[in-house]
């Protein structure tokens, strides 16, 4: 549970709460809720069930694939109420939220710690959209504003704006 709350409250924008009632339909990562019963899986009747984060590692220790988001579903008869855990650009948003907590320096401060994220794990892409290609930072984009770095260039354009030159 206390993983819940890290998700919540981090130098990362706030996920979204999605809930979800009505006839059970939403898996817990990749199967409705269920038992087993004398070594046969089961419908789950009546229960709660709650999901980590799914991820794994690719080519090293700190190269993060996301693959499911968390959830928390309870079930009575044949109904759900599932409440999970939705970002947007949710690849880049939870690789960067598992690195931020499991490979930068917890001795250092909340924006120390997101500097060393940002520079050992960059999220920086061409993104092509309508045959126009641009480059994109997504930590621009899961990062709180108190938290982005912003580059000098960018702070210079935005003052140039401001004055109208």
């Amino acid at each position: 549970m206390k993983e819940f709350w890290r998700y919540l409250f981090s130098p990362f924008v706030r996920p979204k709460l999605k809930l979800y009632i009505g006839k059970i339909s939403v898996g817990t990562p990749y199967f409705l809720p269920r038992k087993v019963v004398r070594g046969k899986y089961v419908p789950k009747k009546i229960g709660f069930d709650f999901c980590r984060l799914g991820w794994k590692t690719k080519w090293s220790n700190t190269d993060y694939r996301y693959e499911w988001s968390p959830i928390i579903s309870f079930v009575f008869i044949k109904w759900q109420i599932a409440i999970s855990i939705s970002a947007k650009d949710s690849v880049h948003y939870w690789a960067s939220w598992l690195y931020y907590f499991n490979n930068t320096d917890e001795k250092l401060s909340t924006s120390e710690r997101v500097k060393q994220c940002i520079t050992g794990f960059p999220q920086t892409y061409k993104v092509t959209t309508n045959g126009e290609t641009k480059i994109v930072d997504y930590y621009q984009h899961i990062l709180k504003k108190k938290w982005k770095v912003i580059s000098i260039e960018d702070k210079r354009n935005k003052l140039l704006k401001k004055l109208g030159i």
